[in-house]
């Protein structure tokens, strides 16, 4: 099925590319959500008039993730959890966790957009990164600390 992508999309290509897509993909997720149309002789004229639009709704976009990645860069996450020995946790902080901490400090973050390198498991401080848009990541830091017994 070939598709004229009307926004970015990670891992397929930018406003304006002209891509190849399975038939479900760009039937049940690309075309509902707005992200392409059907690469049709019409749909190219279409596009063309409003190619100055969407790009700049694209650099738009871009503008205010970075802005929100410098705002995320500079927040701490503080969470109080029982240990085991005074340093390994029982269980692990789990993505769902952390996105509930920063809707909570007023950010709106969704549990999928959360990158863990690893899970965290012991107390200290520990880094993860949310992914705001296709092309911005911010860097995220919380202290896991030891609740008093």
């Amino acid at each position: 099925m070939q598709l004229i992508l009307l926004e970015r999309v990670e891992g397929l290509g930018n406003v304006g590319d002209e891509v190849s897509v399975r038939a479900g993909y760009g039937r049940n997720y690309l075309i509902p959500n707005g992200k392409a149309s059907l690469a049709t002789a019409g749909n190219r004229s279409v596009f063309e008039r409003r190619r100055a639009q969407l790009e700049a709704k694209q650099a738009d976009v871009l503008t205010t993730a970075k802005a929100e990645a410098e705002k995320l860069s500079l927040l701490t996450l503080e969470v109080i959890r029982a240990t085991s020995d005074g340093t390994h946790l029982y269980g692990s902080v789990s993505t769902n966790e952390l996105a509930d901490l920063l809707n909570a400090n007023g950010q709106n973050v969704e549990r999928r957009n959360i990158l863990l390198d690893e899970q965290i498991k012991t107390i200290g401080e520990h880094q993860f990164r949310v992914r705001l848009h296709p092309d911005v990541t911010a860097d995220v830091t919380i202290k896991v600390e030891s609740e008093e017994h």
